[in-house]
């Protein structure tokens, strides 16, 4: 019963995503940036002892408040899986760039960029502005889509507060700029280990769901097999790659953030995306954030049909 009524939590979550996106003020993830921005200030060395106390802490807090709120509650498990889901704000921000760059409104998408990822996007062209944004969608719909659902269905709200916690934590200390490159090492590695399987299991959804947007499966399997595995993150370089693959285009290459130039392996071997195919992305990550949503359901049918048959045999033992 508690599987399925973490479920039906995450279920509602999903929903409440869809219909509202993300609350308008006040949003938990913006408070526990800027609570892990102030704690910082007094936590901060150039250390990897003093980052994993920071990361720690601060993940140790937010794990405990999920406790508090209800590991089986179905109203906490679906207000928690709201909050940290990012599904539709990154679909409207990656359909709004697409608008932008077909106006040929590069100083617009250069000050949207930010909101997508941490590349410097005063150096990117419309070409380079639409491969960033693209391959944002693409590791987003991991990390702020297919990963908390699975980690609320997994262990309801404590699970996805402390995943949520992890995630953000790497996007602002798990960079290897100067000042982070030790003190931001725990954060970078915890998030490594919290998307592991979650990254997987995008790219094989987007294996599954390539022809929603007339991708290729074989393509998105045949990349994510030979390109993954160069990419520097374990996991986006997965999700990139099936990307890429499943669309026919080509990602990678060198990639500015502010800190640092970094020369990416290529992914896939078809041209380089267009606009359309940044539109492509969204539709193709939609559907993926669905068919995560549909495999939580259906896990919940299969073991509650699983855990009835063996109370039914059980009680059919104890009657003899």
């Amino acid at each position: 019963m508690a599987r399925r009524a973490r479920a039906v939590g995450v279920l509602a979550g999903y929903a409440a995503d869809l219909a509202l996106s993300d609350p308008k003020r006040g949003h938990p993830v913006a408070l526990f940036g800027r609570a892990a921005a102030a704690l910082e200030r007094l936590t901060y060395r150039d250390s990897e002892v003093a980052g994993a106390l920071h990361v720690g802490l601060l993940v140790g807090a937010v794990t405990a408040l999920g406790a508090v709120v209800g590991r089986r509650s179905v109203a906490a498990t679906a207000a928690a899986t709201w909050v940290c889901l990012g599904g539709t704000s990154l679909a409207r921000t990656g359909l709004e760039m697409a608008q932008l760059l077909e106006r040929d409104d590069v100083g617009a998408a250069r000050r949207l960029l930010p909101s997508l990822c941490g590349r410097d996007p005063e150096r990117l062209d419309a070409a380079g502005l639409t491969r960033a944004a693209l391959e944002s969608v693409a590791e987003n719909t991991s990390d702020a889509q297919v990963a908390p659902l699975l980690w609320a269905a997994a262990g309801g709200a404590p699970a996805v507060l402390s995943y949520r916690a992890i995630n953000t934590l790497d996007s602002m200390i798990g960079h290897r700029s100067p000042r982070y490159l030790r003190f931001g090492w725990a954060a970078a590695r915890l998030d490594d280990v919290a998307n592991y399987a979650a990254a997987r299991a995008t790219a094989a959804l987007v294996v599954l769901c390539a022809p929603v947007v007339g991708g290729s499966p074989a393509g998105a399997l045949r990349a994510w097999r030979r390109d993954a595995a160069r990419h520097p993150s374990p996991n986006a370089g997965v999700v990139e790659a099936a990307f890429a693959g499943a669309l026919g285009v080509r990602l990678g290459g060198p990639t500015q953030y502010r800190h640092e130039l970094q020369i990416r392996p290529t992914l896939g071997d078809g041209r380089p995306p267009a606009v359309a195919d940044l539109r492509r992305a969204v539709v193709l990550s939609r559907a993926v954030q669905t068919a995560a949503a549909l495999v939580v359901a259906c896990a919940s049918v299969v073991s509650s049909v699983r855990i009835g048959r063996e109370n039914r045999e059980f009680r059919a033992l104890s009657a003899h």
